[in-house]
């Protein structure tokens, strides 16, 4: 008991204020922004204006000040270490390339494009459709370290499947979603989507990796140093990025309280989707509970960072497609944590030992 008891300390320690109540912040930002954005038109006109190549500057800075900090936490010596893991980390790449980016495409264009189609503003049912597939598109990074420790999970699986989603997303997002977009009807626009690639996943990459080999060379205190530092700025940037997106969103959402809530259906039922197979494919091919619990949460989130920058660069700050990205970020922390309770609870399950 005493054992348990440190665990869970251990486990909720694991989860800081900001992630614990992450849905309640995002609500916040709806509230300001949408109030900021019915008192406030001019200035968000301004910010709109500020942009090149389609790409919204103010954007880009917040995005970068959210990313980079998350991907300085990636140690890409780490996939050394995928062989160690090699089931576990095939269940997951096939989850996260195969499997969750082509579901979301068909959850969403039989939800929305089918039927919440009578309820939804027809012209903006292919930017919904766009928004969900860029959030499938895009595995999670830095959360997933945070729903691992909380589910007792084999934290070196864990850093090397980050790592090696990282890779692949370098250079499978962009011929991906372009895919996607055109299956569903979409007009990619090649030029911007492949800037964001560039802007939003290549270029922190190195400048994360670049920093994080300068601080080692002070040794690991310097590193959670700089990392202690930046995580509050990068949970800012986070929220200001949220209060500008809603700031642009605030009349359609005011007009159409009801599309959150239709957006957000597909989005649950790919995460459950993609959780219970990842979870169920690892049993089948024996991977260990330690690694099948991370496997399944990582197959399911999503780096709503990066959608939510890919949408605003292609579709605009105040598109559907934009919306719904952030309505993945409100529902993002608590299924994820009803993902860590699920597979705590079958752990006797799945691993075939008799309940008492």
């Amino acid at each position: 008991m005493a054992q348990d008891d440190t665990a869970n300390a251990s486990a909720r320690a694991g989860l800081g204020t900001f992630e614990r109540y992450l849905s309640l912040w995002v609500a916040l930002c709806i509230v300001v922004g949408i109030g900021l954005g019915h008192f406030a038109p001019a200035a968000f006109a301004t910010i709109a204006d500020v942009e090149f190549a389609h790409v919204n500057l103010v954007v880009a800075v917040l995005v970068w000040l959210m990313i980079v900090p998350m991907l300085l936490k990636i140690d890409f010596a780490a996939l050394g270490t995928v062989r160690q893991h090699w089931r576990g980390i095939g269940v997951t790449l096939f989850i996260n390339w195969a499997v969750k980016p082509f579901s979301m495409a068909l959850l969403g264009s039989f939800f929305l494009a089918w039927l919440f189609a009578p309820w939804l503003p027809a012209g903006e049912i292919g930017s919904y459709i766009a928004g969900l597939i860029l959030l499938a598109a895009a595995p999670c990074t830095a959360m997933v370290f945070v729903w691992s420790n909380l589910c007792e999970g084999e934290p070196h699986f864990t850093l090397s499947q980050v790592a090696l989603n990282d890779v692949i997303m370098i250079f499978a997002f962009a011929p991906l979603v372009a895919l996607l977009l055109g299956v569903a009807s979409i007009t990619v626009p090649w030029d911007t989507l492949l800037l964001s690639v560039a802007l939003y996943i290549v270029l922190p990459v190195v400048v994360a990796q670049v920093l994080r080999r300068l601080l080692l060379r002070s040794g690991e205190n310097a590193l959670n140093r700089a990392q202690a530092i930046l995580q509050p700025i990068s949970l800012l940037a986070l929220l200001t990025t949220l209060v500008l997106l809603f700031g642009f969103q605030g009349e359609a959402i005011l007009a159409q309280p009801a599309v959150i809530a239709l957006i957000a259906v597909p989005i649950l039922f790919q995460v459950y989707l993609n959780a219970g197979l990842a979870y169920w494919l690892s049993k089948r091919f024996g991977v260990a509970w330690c690694v099948a619990a991370p496997a399944a949460l990582i197959g399911a989130s999503n780096f709503f960072e990066l959608a939510v920058a890919a949408a605003i660069s292609l579709f605009g700050l105040n598109s559907g497609a934009a919306l719904a990205t952030v309505v993945g970020v409100l529902v993002e922390v608590p299924v994820m944590l009803s993902i860590v309770a699920l597979v705590k609870r079958t752990r006797g399950w799945y691993e075939g030992v008799p309940a008492s």
